[in-house]
C-alpha cells in the first residue's frame, strides 16, 4: 500500500464517469479538485455521504472546487447508485482498478455479503491543487470515519484567502 504524502505530486488518475473520460491531469480547477473514493452500491453510508455531497455542490462550486467521486463499482452499478441515490450532478466515476486505489493509498476489502463487489476501496478523500500536488488526504479503513463535507467548502476557501499550505509534510 502506498502512503502518500501531502504537497507531493498525486497519482494519475484516469477513469470512465457516467458523463464521459474523466483524467485529473486535465481537470482545471479555479483551486482544487476534490476525488471521493466510495465504496460503492452496496453501502448504505456512501449513499448518504453522496447524496450530502450532491446538494453541497454549488458550495464547493463557489469554492472554486471541481468534484468527483469514483468506485471500483462497474458502470451497471454506477448508473443504479446515481438514480437511486439521486445523484444527478455529481460527477461519478467506476471501474476503479485495484492497482489504482492502492496508487491513492486506499485500503481494500474482500466482501462479506453477497451484495458487494468481490473486492472494493474503502473510503478516501483527496484535495488536489490546480498544480497538481497534494494538499489534504484523508483515508480510512471503515466506512463509518468520513471528514465533515458540509464545513469544507468554507475551510477550503479560508485555506486560499490565507495562502494555507499542506500540512503534515514530514514524514
Amino acid at each position: 500500500m502506498t502512503h502518500l504524502m501531502p504537497a507531493t505530486s498525486a497519482p494519475a488518475l484516469e477513469i470512465e464517469t457516467l458523463s464521459g473520460p474523466w483524467s485529473l491531469a486535465d481537470s482545471a480547477p479555479q483551486n482544487f479538485t476534490m476525488v471521493v473514493f466510495y465504496r460503492g452500491l452496496h453501502c448504505p453510508v456512501c449513499k448518504g455521504f453522496l447524496g450530502e455531497l450532491e446538494a453541497l455542490l454549488p458550495a464547493y462550486a463557489e469554492a472554486g472546487t471541481e468534484v468527483v467521486a469514483v468506485s471500483m463499482d462497474t458502470r451497471e452499478r454506477a448508473e443504479k447508485s446515481a438514480a437511486d441515490w439521486g445523484l444527478a450532478s455529481l460527477k461519478l466515476g467506476y471501474g476503479l482498478t485495484e492497482a489504482q486505489a492502492r496508487d491513492w493509498g486506499l485500503y481494500l476489502t474482500s466482501s462479506i455479503k453477497d451484495a458487494e463487489p468481490a473486492v472494493f476501496s474503502e473510503p478516501g478523500l483527496f484535495l488536489i491543487d490546480k498544480s497538481g500536488k497534494l494538499y489534504l488526504i484523508n483515508v480510512s479503513n471503515m466506512p463509518f470515519a468520513r471528514p465533515d463535507i458540509a464545513g469544507l467548502p468554507a475551510k477550503i476557501t479560508f485555506a486560499v484567502a490565507n495562502g494555507y499550505p499542506a500540512r503534515g509534510t514530514h514524514a
